[in-house]
């Protein structure tokens, strides 16, 4: 049962959507499953990168350490997305610490493996390329937001920008469920906790937005945008 459990869900994963049912049979062979409980590290900066890992249920964070050592996130993994996807490239270590948000149902296979199973799949390997490509461009962007942009248009860049690719449309209204703590959000900005709040709140009294700790509600995706 938990053998097809795994298979199922290696199925219902948009990256091997073109494969064929034999296909999804070796990979499952060689392929582990298993649930980590909530705020538990899946693996650390200058760990050997020998795994690529595919979430299916559950948010990972990505982050690093600053030189005077503070902790910033580089990436939200949801589910659905993979990560880890970098020791392709043969980097001998990670240089980002995994953790999980919620508990989470992650599905990992050895790079050797994953490797030579792209090798027979020219069509896998072109969607690999492309997703390595597509994490490299936000890492860029998320960095020049950090440098170029303040306090305020990040945090609002952030907010506008997550709603958008993973909130519900109802309406003329976008509801984001589930929505980050604070100091996620200053992890994820380079502010302080603070700042995000004050933030925040302003854009609630302006009518723009309205969140709790579930739920991040934007009234005005029009005048948000133009903040950003």
């Amino acid at each position: 049962m938990a053998e097809q459990t795994k298979l199922w869900y290696l199925e219902n994963f948009n990256l091997f959507e073109m494969m064929d049912k034999s296909k999804m049979m070796e990979l499952d062979a060689i392929t582990s499953m298993q649930t980590i409980k909530k705020s538990q590290p899946i693996y650390f900066a200058e760990d050997p990168s020998n795994s690529i890992f595919f979430l299916k249920k559950g948010r990972v964070k990505l982050t690093r350490m600053s030189p005077d050592g503070k902790e910033f996130i580089v990436a939200l993994i949801n589910p659905g997305d993979v990560f880890g996807e970098m020791s392709i490239l043969d980097i001998g270590e990670r240089t980002d610490f995994a953790t999980t948000m919620d508990e989470s149902l992650i599905c990992a296979i050895s790079k050797n493996d994953f490797k030579n199973f792209v090798e027979k799949n020219p069509k896998l390997n072109l969607e690999i390329t492309k997703l390595i490509g597509f994490r490299m461009r936000k890492y860029s962007e998320r960095i020049e937001e950090l440098v170029f942009k303040d306090a305020e248009q990040r945090v609002i860049s952030f907010i506008y920008n997550l709603a958008t690719e993973q909130g519900k449309r109802i309406g003329d209204e976008i509801f984001l469920k589930p929505f980050l703590t604070h100091q996620n959000i200053a992890q994820l900005t380079a502010c302080s906790r603070q700042t995000v709040n004050s933030i925040l709140t302003e854009l609630r009294e302006k009518g723009l937005i309205d969140f709790d700790r579930k739920k991040l509600i934007i009234h005005n995706e029009a005048e948000l945008k133009k903040l950003k």
